[in-house]
C-alpha cells in the first residue's frame, strides 16, 4: 500500500486541507483478512494511523477533506462508491469504543477513589489510635508512615480522574472528526 502526501505535507484548496492518498485499488485501505461486508470492514492499521496523524497535524480548526486517488477502473467501482460510508462507519465505531474506554476509566477511577478514601480514613483512624496508645513503636514512624500511606493510596485514583481521561477525550475528538470527513474518490491524474 502506498500512502503519501504531496510535497507540502497537506495541500490546501480554498478553506479545506486535503489529506490525499494514492492507491491501486480501494481495498488496500482495509484489512484483507476481515470477513465483514465492505461497508463494515476494519481499516488497515497503517491507513488508520496515517489518517489519525494527518488529522492531528492539520489541526482542529482547519476543514478537512480526504481525497483518494485510484485508477479509472477503480474510481467507477462499487467499492469506490461505498468508500465514504465504510470509512465513516469505521471511525464512528472506533469513537464509540474510545467513549466506552473513557467512561470505563472514569468509573474505575471513581470506584478507586472510594476505596482510596476508605483506606485513607482507616489509616487516619489507626494513626489516631496508635498515637493515643502507649506503644513500643517509634511514634514518628507510625504517625507519619500511616499518613503518607493513606495519601499514597489516593494518588492513582486522583490521577485517573484528573488527568488520564484527557488523552482519550482528544483521541475521541479526532475519531469523531474522521467519522464525518468529506471523502472524494478521484481518478489518478
Amino acid at each position: 500500500m502506498q500512502l503519501e502526501a504531496h510535497a507540502s505535507a497537506y495541500r490546501r484548496v480554498g478553506h479545506e486541507t486535503l489529506i490525499e492518498i494514492r492507491l491501486r485499488e480501494i481495498r488496500q485501505l482495509f484489512h484483507t483478512l476481515d470477513p465483514s461486508p465492505f461497508r463494515e470492514k476494519d481499516l488497515d492499521d497503517a491507513a488508520e494511523q496515517y489518517l489519525l496523524e494527518a488529522c492531528r497535524e492539520a489541526g482542529i480548526r482547519d476543514a478537512l477533506r480526504l481525497v483518494v486517488y485510484v485508477p479509472a477502473s477503480e474510481a467507477a467501482s462499487s467499492a469506490a462508491r461505498s468508500l465514504p460510508e465504510a470509512v465513516h462507519n469505521y471511525f464512528a465505531y472506533r469513537e464509540r469504543q474510545a467513549r466506552a474506554d473513557m467512561f470505563r476509566l472514569l468509573r474505575y477511577g471513581a470506584i478507586s477513589l472510594v476505596i482510596g478514601m476508605i483506606f485513607l480514613v482507616g489509616c487516619l483512624a489507626l494513626r489516631s489510635a496508635l498515637i493515643s496508645a502507649q506503644t513500643l513503636l517509634d511514634r514518628s514512624i507510625t504517625d507519619e508512615g500511616l499518613l503518607i500511606l493513606g495519601w499514597v493510596a489516593m494518588w492513582r485514583p486522583a490521577e485517573m480522574l484528573l488527568y488520564d481521561w484527557w488523552p482519550i477525550a482528544r483521541h475521541r475528538a479526532v475519531l469523531r472528526r474522521l467519522s464525518s470527513i468529506p471523502i472524494d474518490v478521484r481518478e489518478t491524474e
